[in-house]
C-alpha cells in the first residue's frame, strides 16, 4: 500500500465537471493499493495516518495530529501511484490491486479513518477525476506499507 499525504489548505475532486469531495484545513491523501495488501494493512495505515503529526504546534513544529487542528481527510484512490518503471518508458502497473478487491480496501480504509474520528470526504473509485489543492508547506510524504 502507498499514500501520498499532502497537508493541504484546501482541496477538492470533480468528475464530469461536478465537484463530488471537498475539503478545507486536512490532508488530501491519494491512495494505492497493491496485490498482497489485505484488511490489516489498510487498518495499520489508518491509524498511522490519523495519528500522524504533521501539522505545526504555536511553536512552529510539528507535533499536532490531524484531529488536534480539526482537520478533514480528502481520499482518492489513485492505482498509478504504483507504477513500475524500471524498463521501458511505459510505466506498468501491474502491482497494483484489481477491483472489486482494490475497491473494498479503498473503501475499508476510509472507513477506519472514519472510525477514528475524522471526517472523510472521497473521490470516486476508477472514476477520471480532475483533484485540485492548496498544498500548505508544502508539506507531502510518502507513506509504504
Amino acid at each position: 500500500m502507498r499514500v501520498v499525504i499532502q497537508r493541504v489548505n484546501q482541496a477538492q475532486v470533480a468528475v464530469a465537471g461536478q465537484v463530488i469531495g471537498r475539503i478545507d484545513r486536512g490532508l488530501l491523501l491519494l491512495v494505492g493499493i497493491k496485490e498482497g495488501d489485505d484488511l490489516a494493512m489498510v487498518q495499520k495505515a489508518a491509524s498511522k495516518i490519523a495519528k500522524m503529526r504533521i501539522f505545526e504546534d504555536e511553536n512552529g513544529k510539528t507535533n499536532l495530529a490531524i484531529k488536534d487542528v480539526g482537520g478533514q481527510v480528502l481520499s482518492v484512490s489513485q492505482f498509478t501511484l504504483l507504477a513500475d518503471t524500471k524498463k521501458g518508458n511505459r510505466p506498468s502497473f501491474t502491482k497494483a490491486m484489481r477491483p472489486p478487491k482494490s475497491k473494498e480496501l479503498w473503501q475499508k480504509f476510509n472507513d477506519e479513518l472514519v472510525n477514528a474520528g475524522l471526517q472523510v470526504a472521497t473521490g470516486e473509485f476508477g472514476a477520471d477525476m480532475q483533484v485540485s489543492l492548496e498544498n500548505d508547506g508544502p508539506f507531502t510524504v510518502v507513506f509504504d506499507l
